[in-house]
């Protein structure tokens, strides 16, 4: 279930924008108008019907964005991230709908905090809001939660991301209450035993640098026995901000063995690779930790052939102090909302690395299929979730103050090239 505030929709008429919509098949220059919120018509010239026309030459239109992997930090770190705050940047970055993480302060483990963040993202959210409950209470990987509540009360999925579900024997327990709630379990791979006091990948750079290692191995194990589980369990599982050629490899073995499995890569493991680290600068730490190129390059394969079928943020407000600090005692994680696109369509779609439609699709039609959520389309009938973006235009990050309370991003100074002009989310235009 997804909240939002109540507006009225938008009466607005798109006027001459490329509409690309890779699900529809639809690449083509027409006009398209929203009556009240809905799109009403798509023509070569729609009549304007005394609405708003916004002047969309040069510019494309397609399906608005769905991030299925934000942290708003709410409850417990308002200073870093609110539901408004939080949702404000994911309109200025292109989305029409975020699903939040449940490590929070407290834990999403119960029905009455669920209940307290949608009374929240009702009174606040610029754009529609799930949110996922943890697995297993205080996510310490002990007992597992209601499940069955949860979902009643409107949990999109269960996840306690940040840390591992470490007992297999409890995996399997989640994956058999999970199946009865017809949700996914968003799964952290990580093996702590083989990834402690590992700041960036085990390799070359974290060897001349004299940082501690954290291997590959220490995601691909995991996610291979939660694939195994799930497998045998007949289960459902999201694999959470893969990073490695092995695990990669795993989702796709699992797949084309029939295991109900996606799979989902970040900006920042799909444009960086560990090189970045000698830079020292904190805003490129993050779990788990950028890694090689071959890495990278598997990633962006499983993109393209879609094992891969989501690109999310992993979107992860830090306070200015916690960051600005020596590499090692800074913490794992970065923003990325209001920069995703961008960074995309610079470093993937103009170099020819991969389509823009490939793109528009793993971020929008791709997620939503994964979490059940309506596909956000462009088409005559279905709710106004849209997104316009001028794909010539270029800006440099940072040079505008970000909507997120924290400006933890690894980009801060880069130029890009591509903006989002306008948002309409659930009717409504959010940003512009």
């Amino acid at each position: 279930m997804l909240w939002q505030k109540d507006r009225p929709g938008a009466d607005l008429v798109i006027r001459g924008a490329r509409v690309v919509d890779p699900v529809e098949g639809l690449d083509a220059r027409i006009d398209v108008r929203i009556d009240g919120g809905t799109i009403a018509d798509m023509a070569a010239k729609v009549d304007a019907n005394e609405h708003r026309v916004v002047d969309a030459d040069g510019l494309v239109l397609a399906p608005a964005f769905v991030d299925p992997h934000v942290h708003l930090r709410t409850p417990g770190r308002e200073d870093e991230e609110t539901v408004t705050s939080g949702t404000a940047a994911a309109a200025a970055g292109g989305y029409c709908a975020i699903l939040a993480m449940p490590n929070t302060d407290p834990v999403v483990d119960s029905a009455a905090t669920l209940g307290a963040l949608a009374a929240a993202a009702r009174q606040e959210a610029e754009v529609p809001v799930g949110f996922l409950a943890a697995i297993t209470r205080g996510q310490r990987g002990e007992e597992l939660t209601e499940m069955g509540e949860l979902a009643e009360a409107g949990a999109v999925a269960f996840s306690d991301d940040g840390v591992p579900v470490s007992s297999a024997g409890l995996m399997r327990r989640a994956l058999q209450y999970a199946s009865s709630t017809e949700r996914p379990l968003a799964l952290h791979c990580e093996e702590p035993t083989l990834s402690r006091g590992g700041h960036v990948h085990e390799g070359r750079v974290a060897a001349e640098l004299g940082f501690t290692g954290y291997p590959s191995v220490a995601e691909s194990v995991m996610v291979a026995r939660d694939l195994a589980l799930a497998g045998y369990e007949s289960g459902r599982v999201h694999v959470l901000h893969l990073s490695a050629a092995e695990s990669v490899e795993a989702l796709r073995r699992s797949r084309e063995a029939g295991v109900a499995a996606s799979g989902e890569a970040t900006p920042h493991h799909l444009v960086l690779t560990d090189d970045a680290v000698r830079s020292l600068d904190p805003n490129v730490k993050m779990n788990p930790p950028l890694r090689a190129e071959a890495d990278r390059q598997a990633l962006l394969d499983a993109v393209r052939d879609g094992t891969i079928e989501a690109i999310a943020t992993d979107h992860a407000p830090h306070a200015a102090h916690e960051k600005e600090v020596p590499f090692e005692a800074a913490p794992f994680g970065v923003t990325g909302l209001e920069t995703a696109f961008a960074v995309l369509h610079t470093h993937l779609v103009q170099p020819g690395l991969l389509t823009l439609e490939t793109l528009l699709e793993r971020m929008s039609a791709g997620p939503a299929r994964i979490f059940g959520l309506e596909r956000p389309r462009v088409a005559k009938g279905a709710p106004a979730n849209l997104v316009l973006l001028d794909l010539e235009r270029e800006w440099t990050v940072g040079e505008q103050p970000f909507r997120s309370r924290s400006g933890n991003s690894w980009l801060l100074g880069s130029t890009l090239k591509g903006a989002v002009q306008m948002t309409v989310a659930g009717g409504v235009v959010a940003f512009e």
